[in-house]
């Protein structure tokens, strides 16, 4: 007899300033009842506060998987990608940039600060929520990720 699959409840930081995409996401965890622990900061420089758990954030959990959108208000992803990466603390998050951008050299750059993927945001509703389906199951129960 096997024992039953535990699944791995996480902590995700979603970093989008665009409040659709925030509703889809959380609609997406709720319509697949992913039960990850969802925090959503609004621009770049509140997700560098976030991370280092400063000011407002001294007590949030270090999040195990980051969602980030590249156009930001105040840090962009950009900004933010290369300070998590520059960080010893921090730098092994897996960081998703999840963007509307399908330029080559957002693509290029987002890889060159070593980001572990680059997802393209379907316009449609249900692409969208099945997209971030597959992110969590990829990152919940395929991928080993650090304690």
């Amino acid at each position: 007899m096997s024992e039953p699959t535990v699944l791995n409840v996480i902590d995700v930081l979603l970093v989008e300033d665009d409040d659709g995409d925030v509703l889809m996401t959380r609609e997406a965890f709720e319509h697949y009842k992913i039960r990850n622990a969802l925090y959503v900061v609004r621009d770049g420089e509140q997700a560098v506060q976030f991370l280092r758990r400063e000011g407002k954030y001294a007590d949030v959990p270090r999040p195990d998987l980051i969602l980030l959108d590249l156009n930001l208000p105040r840090f962009d992803g950009r900004q933010v990608l290369a300070e998590i990466k520059e960080d010893p603390a921090l730098r092994l998050i897996p960081v998703v940039v999840l963007t509307t951008s399908e330029a080559d050299e957002d693509i290029l750059r987002s890889y060159e600060l070593h980001a572990n993927a680059y997802v393209t945001k379907p316009v449609d509703f249900d692409r969208f929520i099945e997209v971030i389906r597959k992110i969590d199951e990829f990152f919940v129960t395929v991928v080993k990720l650090p304690k």
